[in-house]
């Protein structure tokens, strides 16, 4: 990957190799999937207008943990509070979560991003993705969310998680902590672009 740079007009622009597009690309698909999954979930309210609203989402916190840090409850000591706040935000979140991730991948798309599989040692075009700043924000918080589902399935809630991964012999392990570590570069590049 080329780092993100700024360009004009409050515009940044990075290049990724074809496996990293594709990367970024199926990562993003999976959370869209997994919130998409999430709020087939839901009832049909008993409020007809909180249905018309969009409004009328499930009231229990969902049993997925990535699920669960991705739609956090909003009220820790009070499970009432925090059910019908979820019944009455959960699905405008999942829908902002979705809307930033497809967001990413059709910006991907647009920068070259083909929908075929890549092959090792693919010397396909590079994928040059040029944002506007309403891509960045949507880009920003695709990857905490992204950063996030793989944090949770990792198991890093704290600096000793990552030490632990740091030093772990299970090839899988250490080529997702590599992955959650090449994003976190990706945002903290883009991040910088913005300065």
């Amino acid at each position: 990957m080329k780092p993100f740079r700024r360009r004009r007009r409050g515009r940044v622009q990075a290049t990724f190799e074809p496996a990293e597009a594709h990367l970024l690309a199926n990562l993003s698909a999976q959370v869209v999937e997994l919130l998409r999954d999430r709020s087939g979930e839901s009832e049909s309210s008993a409020d007809p207008l909180a249905s018309q609203l969009g409004m009328g989402g499930p009231a229990l916190p969902p049993e997925d943990p990535v699920l669960r840090r991705l739609l956090p409850d909003a009220y820790r000591d009070d499970a009432d509070d925090a059910s019908e706040f979820r019944r009455f935000t959960e699905q405008s979140l999942v829908t902002s979560k979705v809307a930033n991730a497809e967001v990413l991948i059709e910006s991907l798309r647009a920068g070259g991003l083909d929908d075929g599989p890549v092959a090792d040692g693919d010397d396909g075009t590079e994928v040059e993705v040029e944002l506007d700043p309403a891509q960045v924000q949507a880009w920003l918080r695709a990857l905490t969310d992204v950063r996030l589902a793989l944090a949770v399935r990792l198991g890093i809630e704290t600096d000793e998680d990552l030490e632990r991964l740091e030093a772990s012999e299970d090839d899988a392990e250490i080529a997702f902590g590599d992955v959650y570590d090449w994003l976190g570069f990706v945002q903290e590049s883009l991040v910088v672009a913005l300065d």
